[in-house]
């Protein structure tokens, strides 16, 4: 269909749907237009639910409509942001539903380091203001770590700095997780490995490390962006195992320097941050040593010292006892005169008080109390008759009152240990009863067990001939008939037809537990009970 041919005079005007409108217009500018690469200023984004990402191109006079679809959107090297000065890439297209142009972009890439740094900026200032870069949250780095965890790249030289200045200062095991440093799949990676070493658990197969180091040679602003990616920030800040970052030179400055525990201005002096130098540790050890033998040589001399010190200050012994040894002498001569004054003392005061006790006078005063005690006596002897009679009257009741209480609370106690003994008897019983049933239960199945209808039930069979069983080849030629058992049934092979007739075994009556197992009949052996030989 040529769109653009006039018609011919006298005709009428061709007429065309909108689809066929639509689909020319597409068709044309798609035609004129290839690959197009466009500069221009980020306008709004959208991100929606099916993953299709809307976004406008813009500068001071026109605004472009920009689509990048579901499968695109993973592969951008730079998710778009409002503000941000880009050059997209892709494709003039028209989306006839609403009459309008757009590009299909399927890259976008930031336009000059100044849009970078502005971009980063504005990034930094989000993260300060969570309160990522606050020094309170910065973990202490531990002084000799056994694993390090190491996050850079396997092939460059970075690993091998790292290796071998670990190699001079303090050999540890180095745990290596290979990522891209840059590129679009760097910051994914970076903090896939973060969040990676956080995950392993402590002492197991892979030992989960003590310290990480994400390190990477310079470069420039592009190339190291992938450290200054929102993810790789927020991973390195969640990260529980302390974080030294060593990004590009001392001169470089990425997201992931503020949020680590320590930033190391080169990978080699991570290395030196993260363990110290053996050969120094180890005089250090011997001069503490050292100082610490001398410093207790000098202790024990200077209390030792100081003890001699004190002890010429203290008098002799001898010296001590002289004071207390006269007092002694002196006590033993005066011992003998005081005890003869106090012995002549006593003497005067003892015959002072015989001189009262004469016998008239002795007499004199006890002849009064005699006859006062006489007196009482008498009237004392028929009171107490009465007072004894009165007492043995009352104590002969109470007598009877404690025989009974004691001979009812005798007879009570007697039928409380009988009821007790007899509780005691019905316990006994039933658990001897219980006892006996369980054995008989447990004969009971190891008979069953040990049964040959058990055996029957692992392939075997019990072939008996007239009766008896059978377990030789001419003791069944010799048989009129011959029944052959096995675990489901039971087979009779008749002499003269040597037919086979099927017969069904016969359920076991179920038997009770408490029934006590039948001794075994003296005599010839049950016939249902063949032998195993």
């Amino acid at each position: 269909m040529d769109l653009i041919d006039d018609p011919q005079p006298g005709e009428n005007a061709p007429e065309f749907t909108v689809s066929e409108i639509s689909g020319a217009v597409k068709k044309t500018i798609e035609g004129a237009f290839g690959r197009v690469r466009v500069r221009g200023e980020v306008g709004r984004v959208m991100l929606a639910r099916s993953g299709h990402l809307y976004f406008d191109v813009k500068d001071d006079r026109s605004v472009i409509a920009a689509v990048s679809w579901k499968g695109q959107v993973s592969r951008l090297s730079i998710m778009p942001e409002e503000g941000m000065e880009v050059i997209v890439s892709g494709k003039i297209t028209t989306f006839g539903s609403q009459s309008k142009y757009q590009i299909n972009v399927d890259d976008v890439v930031v336009a000059g380091e100044g849009a970078l740094m502005a971009m980063l900026e504005k990034r930094k200032k989000m993260l300060a203001a969570e309160g990522l870069f606050a020094p309170e949250r910065k973990k202490r780095l531990p002084y000799l770590p056994e694993v390090i965890g190491v996050v850079t790249s396997p092939s460059g030289a970075v690993i091998r700095d790292i290796l071998h200045r670990l190699r001079d200062r303090f050999p540890r095991k180095v745990l290596i997780w290979p990522v891209a440093v840059q590129g679009d799949a760097c910051a994914p990676q970076v903090a896939a490995a973060i969040e990676g070493f956080n995950r392993l658990t402590p002492g197991g197969a892979l030992p989960r490390p003590d310290l990480l180091i994400v390190a990477r040679g310079g470069g420039s602003i592009e190339d190291l962006w992938g450290f200054n990616e929102e993810i790789v920030a927020r991973a390195a800040a969640a990260s529980d195992i302390p974080l030294i970052s060593a990004v590009g030179h001392e001169t470089d400055t990425t997201l992931i320097d503020f949020v680590s525990d320590l930033r190391a201005p080169t990978p080699t002096a991570a290395a030196e941050h993260a363990v110290p130098v053996r050969l120094e540790l180890l005089a250090w050890t011997d001069e503490q040593g050292t100082r610490l033998t001398r410093a207790l040589e000098q202790g024990v001399g200077q209390r030792g010292q100081r003890l001699r010190d004190l002890a010429r200050a203290l008098p002799r012994a001898d010296a001590l006892l002289d004071g207390p040894r006269q007092r002694l002498d002196t006590a033993g001569l005066k011992l003998p005169a005081a005890l003869t004054q106090m012995t002549q003392t006593r003497r005067v005061k003892l015959t002072e008080a015989a001189a009262g006790l004469r016998p008239r006078a002795l007499t004199a005063r006890l002849t009064p109390l005699r006859d006062r005690l006489a007196s009482a006596t008498t009237r004392l002897g028929p009171g107490l008759s009465r007072g004894t009679a009165e007492r043995r009257r009352e104590f002969d009741r109470l007598a009877l009152r404690l025989d009974a209480g004691r001979m009812h609370s005798a007879n009570a106690q007697r039928a409380q240990v009988l009821a007790d003994v007899s509780t005691r008897l019905d316990n006994a019983y039933l658990a001897s009863v219980s006892r006996q049933k369980d054995r008989l239960v447990a004969l009971e199945r190891m008979r069953q067990t040990l049964g040959y209808t058990e055996t029957l039930k692992r392939g075997y069979a019990v072939v008996r001939g007239d009766g008896d069983v059978v377990t030789t080849q001419a003791a069944a030629a010799q048989a009129q008939a011959l029944e052959i058992e096995f675990a489901d049934g039971k087979l009779s092979l008749g002499d003269a037809s040597k037919d086979v007739v099927k017969t069904t075994p016969k359920p076991k009556p179920a038997q009770p537990k408490s029934a006590q197992p039948k001794p075994a009949k003296s005599g010839k052996a049950d016939p249902d009970q063949g032998s195993l030989f």
